[in-house]
């Protein structure tokens, strides 16, 4: 088993074991202030210190890891649910009209980034956990749907796909019982790399006041509320900061070591 994608898994289990612990337990209430013990540094009581408020920060990180990867994977399927179909859809009719339209439309939301797209709905609806999903989501959709559209055009000229046009199948039914699963190592990869672009979003809106709100913990929250105090904290900086950076990069290592096994044509290389 390669290193990258041992290390990935391990990493990504981590953070995971720990959100789902928070449901169950942390070392202190997540709400619980405690002006007097603000700002201590790491030790035997606050393994990770405490925060300006005196809130333990192991206990905020076990809950924001919670938020970020349940934003990150409600996006993400946003994203698969409805790129993946227009994808295989505008495969089916490529050259058509249809193909034509759902492609401009892709390029249309690439346009927007998803903080931007954020900017939108919150004006609308409001900041909130809900609205970051669903900009981030609107934002993968065009990704899967691109990347579902180059997939089956290269398979829809195979020779099993001809075999099954002459046996008399439709279009839809062929995109589903032999293109899309065909296309799943590809997704599985890119669902990943989508995953950790998704916690960087997520911390980004919640750094600007349109992710998760108060008294919910989010890691990019944590960071902006703890800007003004790195000189004579910084460990109240540099523990969510960390924890974004070893969760991507977990994700990160995790979709290369998958691309690696999945993929047939690397299967011989040398680790």
């Amino acid at each position: 088993m390669r290193l990258t994608l041992v290390l990935g898994a391990g990493l990504t289990a981590a953070f995971l074991g720990a959100a789902l612990l928070s449901f169950l337990w942390t070392p202190e209430p997540v709400s619980g202030v405690n002006i007097a013990a603000r700002l201590h540094p790491p030790d035997s009581v606050n393994l990770l210190g405490t925060d300006h408020f005196g809130r333990d920060i192991l206990s905020m990180i076990m809950v924001g890891a919670r938020t970020s990867l349940g934003v990150a994977v409600v996006a993400v399927a946003v994203g698969m649910g409805f790129g993946v179909p227009l994808g295989l859809w505008a495969a089916a009719r490529a050259g058509g009209w249809l193909d034509e339209i759902i492609m401009r439309g892709n390029d249309l939301i690439f346009a927007f980034p998803s903080l931007v797209i954020a900017i939108l709905i919150t004006a609308v609806f409001g900041p909130g956990a809900v609205n970051a999903i669903i900009a981030i989501g609107i934002f993968n959709i065009p990704v899967f749907a691109r990347l579902t559209r180059s997939g089956a055009l290269s398979l829809w000229q195979r020779d099993f796909i001809l075999a099954a046009r002459v046996s008399g199948k439709s279009a839809p039914r062929i995109s589903i019982e032999h293109i899309l699963p065909n296309l799943t190592n590809l997704l599985i990869v890119q669902g990943t790399i989508q995953f950790s672009l998704g916690i960087l979003a997520e911390a980004g809106l919640s750094y600007v006041g349109l992710g998760a709100q108060p008294p919910v913990p989010s890691w990019g929250r944590m960071l902006a509320e703890a800007q003004t105090m790195v000189a004579i904290a910084p460990h109240v900086a540099i523990v969510p900061g960390m924890a974004i950076v070893l969760m991507v990069l977990g994700l990160n290592l995790l979709g290369d070591g998958l691309r690696d096994a999945l993929d047939p044509r690397l299967k011989d290389r040398v680790p």
